[in-house]
């Protein structure tokens, strides 16, 4: 089933949350979002990343409204994402490093460690203070992503028939989750993989434009002008950032940049896994181009174009034609394999 990518296949991406917002930091677009809620995707804005907060193995924020972006052994504690604002780098404490994931909560912090099946809480992520290792109950353990919010700790679950879900927690070490959540389209259309959950997995088909025919019964060379659309479906795609409030971003044409990301993403989370970089990410318009083809009477030739999209909606149509004298579409795809 196609869905969200979860944080270890995803570098530079994480979920925190600091009073009462909660925070999505996606590297590969350059920004971050804020909502203040998750499940109806209310006051959602977007900001630039700062360089300096780009790329980090985890985030987390605590209870001061301070971000850490955690690489490595050490950690870049700032004040603001977008600004790198009173920034310093402190080393991890050898027992708070190699979390799988980190979170905040409650002034303390969390360590995840999947493969033990454990969970670390410690006063100081520099010192290990006041530490304790705690047994991390399997019903927690299948989390894509974890975060926290003042006095509790949300789990983002993997999509189900029920959508896209996540469960609030007190205790990590029992099931007693205190409430489920459904994420709003908004938000998810911002996540990896969350467009396969809200338009559709990915696709791309050779689609015939145009077929050309020698009715005669004796030879001949025909000249055709060809209309071909060439760029992406712009206005379809902006849709998913209507609702956003984009404050800053280094992204350009941030709804483009999203399907691109996505288009280069596996099969198994709704992408196509190739490359669209070169191909026109402008928004779409009509070329003409003239083609001239030598016929056998009664023979035809089939012109395709390769279009990418979600769901059934077109979203890329990409600039070569193919032309075969099969009226079967063609099985290759054009375009190169995105790098894993």
């Amino acid at each position: 089933m196609s869905g969200i990518i979860p944080k270890s296949k995803t570098k530079g991406t994480d979920f925190c949350g600091a009073g009462n917002y909660y925070y999505i930091i996606r590297s590969d677009l350059g920004c971050y979002m804020e909502t203040s809620d998750l499940t109806k995707g209310s006051d959602i804005s977007i900001f630039s990343l700062h360089p300096a907060c780009k790329d980090g193995h985890h985030y987390l924020a605590d209870e001061d409204g301070s971000f850490y972006i955690i690489k490595g052994k050490s950690f870049h504690r700032v004040k603001n994402l977008m600004t790198d604002s009173c920034a310093e780098v402190h080393s991890l404490h050898p027992n708070c490093q190699g979390g799988d994931h980190y979170l905040s909560t409650s002034g303390k912090y969390y360590i995840i460690f999947k493969a033990k099946g454990t969970y670390r809480v410690t006063n100081n992520l520099h010192q290990d203070t006041n530490s304790a290792e705690y047994k991390l109950h399997p019903d927690c353990q299948n989390g894509l992503y974890y975060w926290g919010m003042p006095n509790h700790c949300y789990v983002l679950k993997p999509a189900s028939k029920w959508g896209v879900q996540f469960c609030g927690s007190t205790d990590l070490s029992n099931d007693k989750f205190f409430g489920v959540y459904s994420v709003h389209p908004d938000v998810l259309n911002f996540l990896p993989g969350g467009l396969s959950v809200t338009k559709g997995p990915a696709f791309g088909i050779w689609e015939n434009i145009k077929t050309i025919t020698n009715e005669s019964n004796t030879p001949v060379t025909l000249t055709n002008k060809i209309n071909k659309k060439v760029g992406y479906n712009k206005e379809k795609m902006t849709q998913i950032t209507h609702n956003w409030k984009i404050v800053s971003t280094d992204s350009g044409d941030l709804a483009g940049l999203i399907a691109k990301v996505h288009f280069s993403f596996s099969a198994e989370y709704g992408g196509s896994r190739v490359n669209t970089e070169k191909e026109s990410w402008n928004e779409a318009t009509e070329e003409e181009e003239q083609l001239s083809f030598e016929l056998k009477p009664k023979e035809s030739v089939y012109l395709w174009q390769y279009r990418m999209g979600f769901g059934e909606e077109p979203v890329l149509f990409c600039r070569d034609l193919k032309i075969t004298k099969d009226p079967k579409p063609p099985t290759e795809v054009p375009l190169p394999p995105a790098q894993s």
